[in-house]
């Protein structure tokens, strides 16, 4: 089977009713109550003409202790539930982080679940053991989901400090 992954120009929710069917949270985010943003750049997986997984990329501000930089984020990480198991999730991960490293930040960013932790950390993911804020339209709140990072550049370490994310997350 192809697994080419492609560059797509949206990931709405025309794209997430390929991978997901008709399900209201397929990422089982809902609950959390936060606002997010949508990505910029995405990578996907067709198959027979249909979008079986992706991942988007947007590179956002953030503070870390006194250290103001960017980060990648890295979100709407999703395999049709009939294509897990394959390999897909490492692909596209790898595919848009290869990008991402072309865009300056040290560092990639994403929010999971905590079951998918270890998926992440088996991608190269690390967690992060402090708490993240991050904007909502109220003001600033604690990320309620795990924090993970990882570096796009040789020697690239997570900085000290407390973390804020200076935008909608991802």
């Amino acid at each position: 089977m192809s697994s080419a992954v492609v560059r797509i120009e949206q990931f709405e929710k025309a794209e997430r009713g390929e991978i997901f069917g008709d399900d209201a949270d397929p990422f089982g985010v809902v609950g959390v109550g936060l606002t997010w943003q949508s990505k910029r750049e995405h990578f996907a997986v067709r198959r027979a003409g249909r979008l079986v997984a992706h991942t988007g990329l947007i590179t956002l501000p953030i503070s870390v202790g006194a250290v103001r930089a960017e980060v990648v984020g890295v979100g709407g990480v999703a395999v049709a539930p009939d294509h897990r198991g394959q390999g897909l999730a490492r692909l596209v991960m790898a595919a848009a982080l290869e990008h991402a490293r072309t865009l300056g930040p040290q560092h990639g960013l994403l929010f999971c679940r905590p079951p998918l932790v270890p998926l992440y950390q088996g991608l190269g993911w690390h967690e992060l053991q402090q708490d993240v804020r991050v904007e909502q339209p109220g003001g600033p709140v604690t990320m309620p989901l795990r924090s993970m990072w990882t570096p796009l550049h040789d020697g690239a370490q997570w900085p000290a400090g407390p973390v804020h994310l200076l935008a909608l997350p991802m």
